[in-house]
């Protein structure tokens, strides 16, 4: 499971024209899902994510999380982040789960985020043609992959 993290002012999706979710002070939180990932996965990413220390404290370093600030979170589904830009230049999906597998999946994190950061997290609608916006504070933007702890 990849995570692609910002840290933003404000962020939104919208589908067919409509805004379907935003947020204030937070994180825009893009999920990529592969058949490997699994509850561990869920697990550590979503801990991670909310104790993740790059909001500013008093003195302006970044020594607080999401969690800390009463921050909200917003999970985008994006299948393209295990795109393979190996071979020639069309990205192959192939790594990237099938909806059958990925939506459950998607859906375990974004009730594990809401059970780890104790409030409710807005979400876009899997598989649909959104239109995100942000603004990235900072700028910030973090890349975590469960397969690769780093």
């Amino acid at each position: 499971m990849r995570l692609v993290i910002q840290r933003v002012k404000q962020a939104s999706v919208s589908i067919g024209g409509s805004v379907k979710s935003s947020i204030d002070d937070g994180l825009l939180v893009l999920v990529g899902i592969e058949d490997a990932d699994g509850e561990e996965d869920i697990k550590w990413l979503s801990s991670k994510l909310v104790q993740l220390r790059i909001f500013g404290d008093e003195a302006g370093v970044m020594n607080c999380s999401v969690k800390d600030t009463c921050g909200e979170i917003l999970i985008i589904s994006q299948f393209t982040l295990h795109a393979s830009t190996r071979k020639g230049n069309r990205p192959s999906y192939i790594k990237a789960s099938k909806p059958d597998i990925a939506i459950p999946l998607y859906e375990a994190f974004v009730r594990q985020v809401e059970t780890d950061l104790g409030k409710p997290v807005k979400t876009g609608s899997f598989g649909a043609d959104m239109q995100v916006a942000l603004v990235n504070d900072g700028p910030v933007t973090i890349l975590i992959d469960s397969k690769v702890k780093e």
